[in-house]
C-alpha cells in the first residue's frame, strides 16, 4: 500500500504491462491487482461454475475455495 500511495501511476504501469501484484496492509495480503483480460472468457471458465458449486455442496464456499476454483491455485 505504501508503494501505491507514493507512486500509484508506476504501480498501474506495472499492472498494465501484465504484472500481477499482491497488496499488503500492515504486512498482511489484502488484495490482488492484475490486468483485466480483454478477451471474452470461454463458457467453461471456472468463474461460471461458482454458483453451481455453491448450491451443490450444501455449504458456503470460503474465499480460499473460490480462489482455488477461479485461479486454479
Amino acid at each position: 500500500m505504501l508503494e501505491f500511495r507514493r507512486d500509484a501511476v508506476a504501480v498501474i504501469r506495472k499492472v498494465r504491462r501484465g504484472k500481477r501484484l499482491i497488496m499488503t496492509y500492515r504486512g498482511k495480503p489484502v488484495m490482488r491487482l492484475e490486468p483485466i483480460q480483454e478477451s471474452v472468457p470461454s463458457p467453461d471458465d471456472p468463474f461460471y461454475k461458482l454458483a453451481q458449486l455453491a448450491t451443490t455442496s450444501g455449504k458456503p464456499l470460503t474465499n480460499e475455495k473460490i480462489d482455488q476454483i477461479v485461479y486454479q491455485s
